[in-house]
């Protein structure tokens, strides 16, 4: 059952926390996209938030998203993948308007296949990994170069910038160094001479530090149990 205020109160909070986190940093609100992440919600969820006013949604998992693509088809929405991509989940992959965690030039290749099969184009963040962490995804820096590189001759894809997940903390500020630290290699990339307009996004933060992302230079944040509450 969606408590349709509850979820107003919500969303209107995460989006005025946002604008108070750019105010701070001088930052105009509106170069902040707010992607509210909808994995294990269903459709109805995603509707009633989409009624808010929200545009952009993300999923986990390819196979959860699909349903909810079909049932919300009527909505000028936006679909973005956050979760990890196997590459032979790429096909399935083709509906989506961004995915956030591209980690090889393998990946970006099947993706090129899969929208150019569904005649659509596909926005790609490369999701790297500067922690280290066994158990998460992601490009090492050392080949993120690569992989831009791998994807300047294809059609149906086209990079728009990095995306990182840091080890889970429960102090927002503990995340701040990595999030500081994607904005350096950005900037190692754009020396390096990767086209600006491959550049543009920077996708980081969550329900629990997506204040500070904001204040380091977030461009997209991903936020679901602060705009949908807890997940069963």
């Amino acid at each position: 059952m969606i408590d349709s205020s509850a979820l107003r109160t919500r969303l209107d909070d995460v989006r005025a926390r946002i604008a108070r986190a750019a105010g701070r940093v001088g930052r105009d609100p509106a170069t902040i996209r707010l992607v509210a992440v909808s994995k294990t919600f269903p459709a109805d969820f995603v509707r009633a938030a989409a009624d808010l006013g929200q545009i952009d949604f993300g999923e986990n998992k390819v196979q959860e998203a699909l349903p909810k693509m079909d049932q919300t088809s009527d909505l000028p929405i936006r679909w973005h993948l956050v979760g990890h991509l196997q590459s032979n989940k790429a096909k399935k992959a083709g509906r989506f308007d961004v995915v956030h965690s591209v980690d090889s030039a393998a990946l970006v290749s099947r993706l090129d296949e899969a929208a150019r099969a569904a005649n659509r184009t596909i926005e790609l963040l490369v999701q790297v990994d500067l922690a280290g962490e066994t158990t998460k995804h992601g490009a090492r820096e050392d080949e993120v170069a690569g992989v831009f590189e791998a994807a300047g001759p294809l059609t149906a894809v086209r990079l728009v910038g990095l995306m990182l997940l840091p080890p889970a903390v429960d102090d927002a500020e503990l995340a701040r160094p990595f999030f500081r630290r994607l904005r350096d290699v950005r900037e190692r990339l754009l020396a390096r001479g990767i086209a600006a307009s491959a550049l543009i996004e920077l996708s980081m933060g969550m329900s629990h530090d997506f204040e500070v992302a904001v204040e380091e230079g977030a461009t997209l944040v991903r936020v679901g149990t602060a705009i949908f509450g807890g997940r069963n």
